[in-house]
């Protein structure tokens, strides 16, 4: 059974890996597929088959599907080679020459998204790439014959949209976090230049989604925090992540130590920590020490137990 015609120009190693992936999970399901290619003036005619036996409507399915997945690789690196600097040189003029570079391989990341799905950025990335994959499935499945530049060069405009949202997706990213990176280099300028006025703060989270602050002694210091911030309660809870960040750097600690992280609803918290106290930041797992203890108290009643 004939699955599809395949015609493309020249020597294309993209092209050739892609029938040779298509094949390959073809196999892994247990689908045998035969492969004939003949050459006129360098244009390659390739056929692929599959025996009779195997063939079905989900076999035909998943051929489809593989091919759209090829193609859109070939697209995206059309795209990116051809359209994608025109396009931030016309919409983000006021980017430098670095940050294009830079956004260069963020997009051509993001137009692939094969990694593991980090944040909601990348959720928009897939939910992007299969909305450019469906309508490429939906013209493969109506021919029987794929002219790949053919393809490539009708079919493109119609997905540019779809790419064009990916590149804003990923300036947009890219502005935020590096207005995040600025933040934070002020941020480690000013504990530079603080003298540490406390040797060791615990940040604590508690039931409702607030935050228990305690020195090495175990007193509570969360209002201290705030002595030197004017117009300023620790009790608000909107913006108690601030507070606690801006209490911090005044005191500069030596040591902070955030006590069973898992627990904390805002990871924004934790992040903004890290990253500005770096090496003086440790994490402790309390729950982890009790259950160590109960382990220990458990192995001293067997022993009695035995006495």
């Amino acid at each position: 059974m004939l699955l599809k015609s395949i015609v493309y120009n020249g020597e294309k190693e993209d092209i050739i890996d892609g029938l040779e992936y298509i094949k390959h999970n073809l196999e892994l399901k247990g689908i045998k597929v035969g492969i004939s290619e003949s050459i006129e003036n360098r244009t390659h005619f390739v056929k692929m088959f599959c025996s009779d036996e195997f063939f079905n409507s989900r076999v035909e399915y998943n051929f489809n599907l593989y091919l759209s997945m090829v193609l859109y690789e070939i697209m995206t690196k059309e795209f990116y080679n051809k359209k994608l600097i025109e396009f931030l040189n016309e919409n983000y003029f006021f980017l430098k020459a670095e940050e294009i570079k830079d956004l260069k391989s963020i997009c051509k990341d993001s137009f692939l998204c094969n990694g593991k799905i980090k944040d909601e950025n990348e959720v928009y990335y897939i939910n992007r790439k299969n909305s450019i994959t469906k309508k490429i499935f939906s013209c493969v499945s109506e021919n029987e014959l794929i002219n790949i530049e053919g393809f490539i060069r009708f079919r493109i405009k119609e997905m540019e949209s779809d790419f064009q949202a990916i590149v804003d997706k990923s300036v947009e990213k890219y502005m935020i976090d590096k207005e995040y990176n600025e933040f934070i280099n002020l941020l480690k300028y000013f504990v530079d230049i603080q003298e540490s006025k406390i040797d060791e703060v615990n940040i604590y989270p508690d039931a409702n989604e607030r935050y228990i602050i305690k020195d090495k002694d175990g007193k509570d210091i969360g209002r201290d925090l705030v002595k030197n911030l004017k117009n300023t309660k620790y009790d608000s809870k909107e913006n108690q992540e601030d507070i606690i960040i801006s209490g911090l750097i005044t005191l500069s600690p030596r040591s902070i130590v955030i006590h069973n992280v898992e627990e904390f609803k805002k990871r924004e918290l934790i992040d903004t920590i890290s990253n500005v106290f770096e090496d003086k930041v440790k994490f402790y797992d309390d729950n982890e020490e009790r259950e160590s203890l109960k382990d220990k108290l458990e192995k001293i009643n067997k022993d009695l137990i035995k006495v």
